[in-house]
């Protein structure tokens, strides 16, 4: 177990922005883990844990308490059943699926992250989510003082939400349990539209296993979501806010502010959510409300290839993003009366 004081952050991110650790430890075993977690909670100092630091923004003033790097690695296929260790790097691990011919997260491919944050995000893209396949979750109950071991029905997963993004105080993640499917070398039925259409077939058709991988990293690269350190646009966290999910009030209230705005004809993204409830899209609603690719004039900027992604262009500050993400937020709700809520966990800051 390594241990640094005074330790800079933003290397450990993928926004490469934020101030350093009074104190950092690297874990690589899971009793490592759990012993610098015993310690920090023993002592009541912060407690900061890192993973791939692809869903982190963490303030300029840095951390002052113990920010633990989980880097445990693990990667047990048995069948069709996975168990991956938290600091598993989770696009690597879906490229082992791939190759295993197992399908149901194909579709994840090029995510940037750790396999540990996975069921904390619910993360999911391209009409896939973790939770389709997450059969159990082993975690380090800080409030229990023990390992628990929680069902996919015990998570309480909803979108981008999760039991341990709701109490992220109590949980470390250690471990990831997956059920996977064997459909001869297919992909799971694709669910996103977008994907269909570039592998030329239709939503609910399976494809080979390796065509659905790489058509997703050759997306994901379109819109600057597949990490390069030498593309400027890559150094985000994918995108910074969530879709939002209305009433049936609020959306008939934001899709008359579209006619205002927009003209009588125009009609805004709209997607079932469950009942009495529609998701609409934060790329539409951040480029309608003049948001463009590219936007702003600083070192932090809109990607220029995808407007739900807030980049540092080199030099940035966690500062001059949040400076950023705020005149997004107030712009999308003047024009529109629909607030939007960052993805990414801030540390120290918020908006």
């Amino acid at each position: 177990m390594q241990e640094l004081h005074d330790a800079p952050l933003a290397p450990l991110t993928t926004f490469r922005l934020g101030g350093p650790a009074a104190r950092l430890i690297t874990a690589t075993t899971d009793a490592e883990v759990i012993d610098a977690v015993r310690a920090a909670d023993a002592a009541g100092t912060p407690l900061l844990v890192i993973g791939g630091g692809s869903n982190l923004v963490i303030g300029d003033q840095g951390f002052d308490g113990t920010a633990l790097r989980i880097a445990t690695t693990g990667f047990d296929l048995r069948g069709t059943t996975l168990e991956l260790a938290a600091g598993e790097v989770w696009t690597d691990a879906v490229a082992r699926t791939v190759e295993a011919g197992l399908a149901g997260v194909e579709c994840l491919s090029g995510i940037p992250g750790s396999a540990g944050a996975t069921p904390i995000q619910n993360v999911g893209a391209y009409g896939q989510e973790v939770s389709a396949t997450i059969t159990e979750v082993v975690a380090y109950d800080r409030a229990a003082g023990e390992t628990v071991t929680l069902s996919n029905e015990e998570c309480a997963f909803s979108y981008r939400h999760s039991r341990f993004k709701e109490h992220p105080e109590r949980y470390v993640v250690l471990r990831v349990r997956f059920g996977l499917e064997d459909a001869g070398g297919l992909s799971a039925p694709l669910r996103y539209a977008e994907t269909a259409r570039a592998l030329g077939v239709s939503a609910g058709d399976r494809v080979p296993l390796e065509r659905a991988r790489e058509t997703v990293l050759k997306l994901r690269a379109g819109k600057g979501m597949v990490l390069d350190p030498e593309d400027h646009d890559t150094w985000s966290a994918g995108s910074f806010f969530t879709n939002p999910i209305l009433t049936d009030a609020e959306f008939g209230a934001f899709r008359a502010r579209v006619r205002e705005r927009l003209g009588e004809d125009a009609e805004p993204p709209a997607y079932p959510a469950g009942e009495g409830r529609t998701k609409t899209s934060a790329a539409w609603l951040i480029d309608r409300a003049g948001f463009t690719k590219g936007y702003g004039t600083g070192p932090a900027r809109i990607s220029t290839k995808h407007t739900l992604a807030l980049t540092n262009r080199g030099g940035a500050t966690t500062k001059d993003l949040l400076d950023l993400a705020r005149e997004v937020v107030a712009g999308v709700r003047e024009a529109f009366g629909v607030t939007l809520v960052n993805e990414p966990v801030t540390v120290g800051v918020s908006l």
